[in-house]
């Protein structure tokens, strides 16, 4: 099957993010998005050629566990210091230059983390906005640079890093030992700034309104004069797919909505109305509950749910286009999380999203994912772009499969009508609440115990409820919300009132990592 990056990988200025296993590399990217410009997340043993193939503005080594003194660490080609694009190496990422360049990292006694007072001797370029004195930056490591690379000048040091950031402009070398990614460390987004725009040269012309642009140019590169169909799933992701696709192609794209009965209560209502009325686009409506249902019975592995569940989305697909027989192209609303999640040359495979891994081999369409490279607060942004209501545009993130990987253990009629009931009362408690735009995601979860409960001076054994709500930038890691106790309490006396079949609820007070968001 064939694939497009999508338009916003077609911007003509790029930071190259190089992943040495670092819990912040997507964090970097965002982080250089953030100063209007486009950056990407490539593997670390790309060849000097395929660095240059990609024709990088500049180039940043992120951070990663390993030491460089170790057999086996990560290194980067040599030749990509001779392709004449400035790098900033970020912790372990500022070690490797100074080992590969002639500089030295010594082993320290101890670690350096956390909160650090950095002193800054000399500004350079990277930390002119901060200028001379001390600022708290965020460290997390236990090797240190002892000595730069010959022609370099350290312009900050640590309490245990001697070199805590060096520049060397004529060898377009700069390293900081510390994190400038993270919110703990206050200059860290004026440094990373100054690295694209003041050595990189960036304009820092990459926005929304151009990501839209380049996306509409790329769709009609592909597609041409061909028809394409979306799946809408009810979520923020296929809304904007199908919208930016539909500013690009007109009649050329339908939309495919199939209802799988496992969609929150009152969004398939909703999908339609949007789509149908508001934004004027083609609209096939296939009621599939019953298929889904039975496709699901008796499976109770993870994976498998979210394979059956992908595959049974295709066949849809390819029954529901009998009207247009000639549509080649599949639209869908792939994010960027949602390709490092599923696994990459080099990020272990978290889960596969159904619209990612669990497509079968076979299907016979071109995929189309012009959101390929994007976060999700920037869809949000092209979606607002793009005239979407609120209401869709500001939905929480729902996953592929729907409630079908919220419902843990085999998936049948009974265990979603009590899912969605449940669900409905979090989320309605949520935006009584006012919390709808300080959480990320709030959803009820119905495991596959029972648990003895009491209700009227009688003994029962049903299900339990877990309520799962997290706070998070872009779904790459997530913090528990903090939610109110008086509001839990009242979420959890309806859902027991109120949905039949629960006798308990629990709340999940688990963070990403070391969990994920979703519980399959």
């Amino acid at each position: 099957m064939a694939d497009t990056p999508g338009g916003s990988a077609r911007a003509t200025e790029r930071i190259l993010v190089v992943d040495f296993g670092a819990q912040y590399a997507q964090l970097i990217a965002r982080r250089v998005r953030e100063a209007n410009v486009f950056s990407e997340i490539v593997p670390h043993d790309l060849t000097a050629a395929e660095f240059a193939e990609r024709a990088p503005t500049g180039i940043i080594f992120s951070g990663g566990p390993a030491s460089v003194h170790v057999d086996g660490a990560p290194r980067i080609d040599p030749g990509v210091y001779d392709l004449g694009v400035p790098i900033l190496g970020i912790c372990y990422g500022a070690q490797l230059i100074a080992h590969q360049r002639g500089g030295t990292v010594g082993r320290n006694e101890r670690g350096e983390y956390g909160r650090t007072d950095l002193t800054v001797a000399d500004p350079g370029v990277l930390l002119a906005d901060a200028g001379l004195g001390t600022h708290p930056v965020w460290m997390s490591h236990f090797d240190a640079i002892t000595e730069a690379p010959a022609g370099a000048t350290v312009t900050a040091s640590s309490p245990d890093a001697p070199v805590a950031a060096f520049e060397a402009p004529d060898a377009g070398l700069y390293a900081v030992q510390f994190h400038p990614e993270v919110h703990h460390t206050p200059c860290g987004q004026d440094l990373l700034s100054r690295f694209v725009h003041d050595v990189c040269g960036c304009a820092g012309d990459w926005t929304m309104a151009s990501v839209i642009d380049s996306s509409v140019d790329a769709i009609r590169e592909q597609v041409g004069t061909g028809r394409a169909i979306c799946g809408l799933s009810g979520g923020v992701d296929s809304a904007v797919a199908a919208a930016l696709v539909h500013k690009a192609i007109g009649s050329q794209l339908t939309c495919v909505f199939v209802d799988t009965g496992l969609m929150r209560a009152g969004e398939g209502e909703q999908v339609v109305e949007t789509f149908q009325k508001t934004q004027g686009i083609e609209l096939i409506h296939v009621r599939a509950a019953d298929r889904f249902f039975e496709k699901l019975a008796g499976v109770t592995d993870p994976e498998d749910k979210r394979k059956a569940i992908g595959e049974l989305f295709i066949r849809i697909f390819e029954d529901a286009s009998g009207g247009i027989t000639d549509a080649k192209f599949l639209v869908q609303g792939t994010l960027y999380p949602d390709v490092i999640e599923s696994g990459t040359k080099d990020a272990a495979k978290i889960k596969s999203h159904h619209n990612v891994g669990g497509l079968p081999d076979d299907m016979d369409f071109a995929l189309v994912e012009p959101l390929r490279n994007l976060f999700k607060d920037e869809v949000r942004s092209v979606g607002s772009e793009l005239g979407l209501p609120d209401e869709i545009v500001w939905r929480q993130p729902f996953p592929g499969p729907g409630l079908g990987v919220r419902i843990i253990g085999e998936v049948t009629p009974e265990t979603t009508a009590i899912l969605q009931a449940a669900d409905l009362i979090v989320r309605e408690e949520i935006r009584e609440a006012g919390l709808e735009r300080e959480i990320w995601q709030a959803f009820a979860v119905l495991p596959d115990i029972r648990s003895v409960g009491v209700m009227g001076d009688e003994r029962t054994y049903a299900r339990p409820v877990i309520i799962r709500a997290v706070t998070s930038e872009d779904a790459m890691t997530a913090d528990w919300a903090r939610l109110p106790h008086d509001l839990l309490e009242k979420m959890s006396s309806r859902i027991i009132n109120e949905v039949d079949g629960v006798n308990r609820v629990a709340y999940d007070i688990t963070s990403k990592p070391p969990g994920t968001i979703e519980w399959e």
